[in-house]
Protein backbone atom coordinates (compact mmCIF):
# COMPACT_ATOMS: atom_id res chain seq x y z
CA UNK A 1 0.00 0.00 0.00
CA UNK A 2 1.76 3.23 -0.88
CA UNK A 3 0.85 6.12 1.37
CA UNK A 4 2.61 8.90 -0.63
CA UNK A 5 0.50 9.28 -3.35
CA UNK A 6 0.58 7.54 -7.16
CA UNK A 7 3.59 5.15 -8.09
CA UNK A 8 5.96 6.56 -10.23
CA UNK A 9 6.15 4.84 -13.62
CA UNK A 10 9.73 4.48 -14.40
CA UNK A 11 10.65 5.41 -18.18
CA UNK A 12 12.18 2.27 -20.50
CA UNK A 13 15.45 2.77 -20.48
CA UNK A 14 17.07 3.85 -23.83
CA UNK A 15 18.64 1.05 -26.61
CA UNK A 16 22.75 1.63 -26.34
CA UNK A 17 24.13 2.77 -29.38
CA UNK A 18 20.81 4.59 -30.50
CA UNK A 19 19.60 0.87 -31.68
CA UNK A 20 16.29 -0.36 -31.51
CA UNK A 21 15.10 -3.07 -29.01
CA UNK A 22 14.85 -5.90 -31.78
CA UNK A 23 18.14 -5.08 -33.83
CA UNK A 24 20.17 -8.14 -33.91
CA UNK A 25 23.17 -6.27 -33.61
CA UNK A 26 22.69 -5.04 -30.27
CA UNK A 27 20.74 -8.09 -29.06
CA UNK A 28 23.90 -9.94 -29.76
CA UNK A 29 26.48 -7.28 -27.40
CA UNK A 30 23.71 -7.84 -24.95
CA UNK A 31 23.04 -11.23 -24.96
CA UNK A 32 26.98 -11.47 -24.62
CA UNK A 33 27.67 -9.23 -21.77
CA UNK A 34 25.05 -11.50 -19.45
CA UNK A 35 27.57 -14.57 -20.74
CA UNK A 36 30.26 -12.56 -19.09
CA UNK A 37 27.94 -11.72 -15.98
CA UNK A 38 27.46 -15.37 -15.61
CA UNK A 39 30.77 -16.91 -16.23
CA UNK A 40 31.58 -14.70 -13.10
CA UNK A 41 29.19 -16.27 -11.00
CA UNK A 42 29.96 -19.06 -12.29
CA UNK A 43 33.40 -18.66 -11.13
CA UNK A 44 32.25 -17.25 -7.89
CA UNK A 45 29.71 -20.25 -6.82
CA UNK A 46 32.82 -22.76 -7.93
CA UNK A 47 35.37 -21.40 -5.17
CA UNK A 48 32.58 -21.49 -2.40
CA UNK A 49 31.70 -25.37 -3.59
CA UNK A 50 35.53 -26.28 -3.48
CA UNK A 51 35.54 -24.36 -0.03
CA UNK A 52 32.89 -26.35 1.45
CA UNK A 53 34.61 -29.59 0.12
CA UNK A 54 37.93 -28.81 1.39
CA UNK A 55 36.02 -28.12 5.13
CA UNK A 56 34.20 -31.43 4.50
CA UNK A 57 37.72 -33.16 3.99
CA UNK A 58 39.12 -31.22 7.00
CA UNK A 59 35.95 -32.73 9.78
CA UNK A 60 36.12 -35.90 8.54
CA UNK A 61 39.41 -36.21 9.17
CA UNK A 62 38.92 -34.92 12.58
CA UNK A 63 36.29 -37.68 13.03
CA UNK A 64 33.28 -35.02 12.90
CA UNK A 65 30.92 -36.94 10.47
CA UNK A 66 28.25 -34.68 11.08
CA UNK A 67 29.98 -30.95 10.34
CA UNK A 68 31.36 -33.01 7.29
CA UNK A 69 27.89 -34.16 6.14
CA UNK A 70 26.56 -30.16 6.78
CA UNK A 71 29.49 -29.46 4.37
CA UNK A 72 28.47 -31.90 2.05
CA UNK A 73 24.97 -30.76 1.97
CA UNK A 74 26.00 -27.00 1.55
CA UNK A 75 28.72 -27.87 -1.38
CA UNK A 76 25.31 -30.11 -2.99
CA UNK A 77 23.31 -26.52 -3.25
CA UNK A 78 26.35 -25.11 -5.03
CA UNK A 79 26.76 -27.70 -7.50
CA UNK A 80 22.82 -27.16 -8.15
CA UNK A 81 23.25 -23.47 -9.16
CA UNK A 82 26.17 -24.42 -11.03
CA UNK A 83 24.19 -26.72 -13.15
CA UNK A 84 21.72 -23.89 -13.95
CA UNK A 85 24.37 -21.37 -14.53
CA UNK A 86 25.70 -23.35 -17.14
CA UNK A 87 22.56 -24.46 -18.48
CA UNK A 88 21.73 -20.87 -18.91
CA UNK A 89 25.16 -20.11 -20.38
CA UNK A 90 24.61 -22.81 -22.90
CA UNK A 91 20.69 -21.43 -23.67
CA UNK A 92 22.49 -17.72 -24.57
CA UNK A 93 25.32 -18.92 -26.48
CA UNK A 94 22.79 -21.01 -28.83
CA UNK A 95 20.93 -17.67 -29.22
CA UNK A 96 24.33 -15.90 -30.13
CA UNK A 97 24.91 -18.41 -32.88
CA UNK A 98 21.81 -18.45 -33.95
CA UNK A 99 21.23 -14.42 -34.00
CA UNK A 100 24.89 -14.46 -35.62
CA UNK A 101 23.84 -16.62 -38.37
CA UNK A 102 21.02 -14.75 -39.35
CA UNK A 103 22.73 -11.67 -39.01
CA UNK A 104 25.43 -13.03 -41.84
CA UNK A 105 22.56 -14.03 -43.82
CA UNK A 106 20.57 -11.00 -43.59
CA UNK A 107 23.65 -9.18 -44.55
CA UNK A 108 24.40 -12.12 -47.77
CA UNK A 109 20.52 -11.04 -48.54
CA UNK A 110 20.96 -7.60 -48.46
CA UNK A 111 24.01 -7.99 -51.14
CA UNK A 112 22.17 -10.54 -53.41
CA UNK A 113 19.62 -8.01 -53.34
CA UNK A 114 21.62 -4.47 -54.14
CA UNK A 115 23.33 -7.13 -56.72
CA UNK A 116 20.35 -7.75 -58.64
CA UNK A 117 18.74 -4.41 -58.76
CA UNK A 118 22.37 -2.97 -60.11
CA UNK A 119 21.74 -5.35 -62.98
CA UNK A 120 18.39 -4.85 -63.70
CA UNK A 121 19.61 -1.02 -64.17
CA UNK A 122 22.54 -2.36 -66.46
CA UNK A 123 19.97 -4.28 -68.55
CA UNK A 124 17.86 -1.01 -69.18
CA UNK A 125 19.97 0.03 -71.65
CA UNK A 126 21.32 -3.09 -73.04
CA UNK A 127 19.70 -6.48 -74.16
CA UNK A 128 20.09 -9.22 -76.65
CA UNK A 129 18.73 -7.32 -79.91
CA UNK A 130 20.75 -4.39 -79.10
CA UNK A 131 24.03 -5.82 -78.71
CA UNK A 132 23.46 -8.03 -81.93
CA UNK A 133 22.54 -4.98 -84.07
CA UNK A 134 26.11 -3.09 -82.89
CA UNK A 135 27.97 -6.10 -83.61
CA UNK A 136 26.36 -5.95 -87.29
CA UNK A 137 27.36 -2.25 -87.50
CA UNK A 138 30.91 -3.34 -85.98
CA UNK A 139 31.51 -5.80 -88.69
CA UNK A 140 29.98 -3.55 -91.44
CA UNK A 141 32.25 -1.10 -90.25
CA UNK A 142 35.06 -2.97 -90.27
CA UNK A 143 34.36 -4.26 -94.05
CA UNK A 144 34.14 -1.41 -95.00
CA UNK A 145 37.52 -0.15 -93.60
CA UNK A 146 39.11 -2.53 -95.81
CA UNK A 147 37.53 -2.12 -99.00
CA UNK A 148 38.65 1.48 -98.75
CA UNK A 149 42.35 0.38 -97.63
CA UNK A 150 42.60 -2.20 -100.66
CA UNK A 151 41.13 1.19 -102.84
CA UNK A 152 44.05 3.33 -101.53
CA UNK A 153 46.75 0.87 -101.67
CA UNK A 154 45.53 -0.09 -105.32
CA UNK A 155 48.09 1.43 -108.68
CA UNK A 156 46.21 4.68 -110.05
CA UNK A 157 48.36 3.02 -113.23
CA UNK A 158 47.35 -0.09 -113.54
CA UNK A 159 45.97 -0.34 -117.27
CA UNK A 160 45.41 -4.13 -117.33
CA UNK A 161 48.35 -5.40 -119.14
CA UNK A 162 48.34 -8.86 -120.75
CA UNK A 163 50.26 -11.06 -118.32
CA UNK A 164 51.53 -13.28 -121.33
CA UNK A 165 52.31 -10.96 -123.72
CA UNK A 166 54.75 -9.63 -121.05
CA UNK A 167 56.50 -12.69 -120.34
CA UNK A 168 56.66 -13.40 -124.10
CA UNK A 169 58.82 -10.09 -124.66
CA UNK A 170 60.67 -10.52 -121.57
CA UNK A 171 61.80 -14.34 -122.97
CA UNK A 172 62.88 -12.88 -126.31
CA UNK A 173 64.39 -9.88 -124.89
CA UNK A 174 66.63 -12.76 -122.75
CA UNK A 175 67.82 -14.51 -126.08
CA UNK A 176 68.54 -11.32 -127.55
CA UNK A 177 71.30 -10.16 -124.93
CA UNK A 178 72.34 -13.95 -124.72
CA UNK A 179 73.11 -13.86 -128.86
CA UNK A 180 75.07 -10.81 -128.12
CA UNK A 181 77.41 -11.91 -124.91
CA UNK A 182 78.08 -14.91 -127.04
CA UNK A 183 79.23 -12.88 -130.30
CA UNK A 184 80.97 -10.01 -128.50
CA UNK A 185 82.91 -12.74 -125.63
CA UNK A 186 84.15 -15.83 -127.82
CA UNK A 187 85.34 -18.68 -125.78
CA UNK A 188 89.19 -18.88 -125.37
CA UNK A 189 91.00 -21.28 -126.35
CA UNK A 190 92.71 -23.25 -123.46
CA UNK A 191 96.09 -22.27 -122.57
CA UNK A 192 99.46 -25.67 -123.57
CA UNK A 193 97.57 -26.50 -126.48
CA UNK A 194 98.78 -25.52 -129.98
CA UNK A 195 96.19 -25.25 -132.81
CA UNK A 196 97.80 -26.02 -136.56
CA UNK A 197 97.06 -22.06 -138.60
CA UNK A 198 94.47 -22.31 -141.18
CA UNK A 199 96.00 -22.81 -144.33
CA UNK A 200 96.32 -20.06 -146.83
CA UNK A 201 95.44 -19.57 -150.50
CA UNK A 202 91.93 -22.25 -150.11
CA UNK A 203 91.95 -25.76 -152.02
CA UNK A 204 93.55 -24.45 -155.82
CA UNK A 205 96.72 -23.10 -153.37
CA UNK A 206 97.32 -26.64 -152.61
CA UNK A 207 96.73 -28.22 -155.53
CA UNK A 208 99.76 -25.54 -157.29
CA UNK A 209 102.09 -26.68 -154.34
CA UNK A 210 101.48 -30.55 -154.51
CA UNK A 211 102.23 -30.29 -157.80
CA UNK A 212 105.84 -28.22 -157.70
CA UNK A 213 106.64 -30.45 -155.33
CA UNK A 214 106.43 -33.47 -158.05
CA UNK A 215 108.31 -31.32 -160.39
CA UNK A 216 110.79 -30.95 -158.47
CA UNK A 217 110.97 -34.72 -157.53
CA UNK A 218 111.14 -35.68 -161.11
CA UNK A 219 114.16 -33.10 -161.69
CA UNK A 220 115.96 -34.70 -158.88
CA UNK A 221 115.96 -38.03 -160.34
CA UNK A 222 117.00 -37.13 -163.58
CA UNK A 223 119.81 -35.28 -162.52
CA UNK A 224 121.21 -38.57 -160.31
CA UNK A 225 120.44 -40.98 -163.55
CA UNK A 226 123.09 -38.38 -165.30
CA UNK A 227 125.89 -38.29 -162.90
CA UNK A 228 126.03 -42.59 -163.13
Amino acid sequence: MNFFGKKRTSAPSAPRNGSSPGDPTSTIVTLRESLKTLDKREEHVQKKADALLEEAKKHLKAKDKKKAAHSLKRKKMYDAQIDKIQGSKMTLESQIMSLESSVQNMETFKAMKAGQTAMKQVRKNIDVDNVDDMMDEIREEMETAAEISEAIGRPVDDVGYDEDELLSELNDLEEAELEETLLSDPTPTPSGLDMPDAPRGGLAHDEKAKDEDEDEKALRELEASLAM
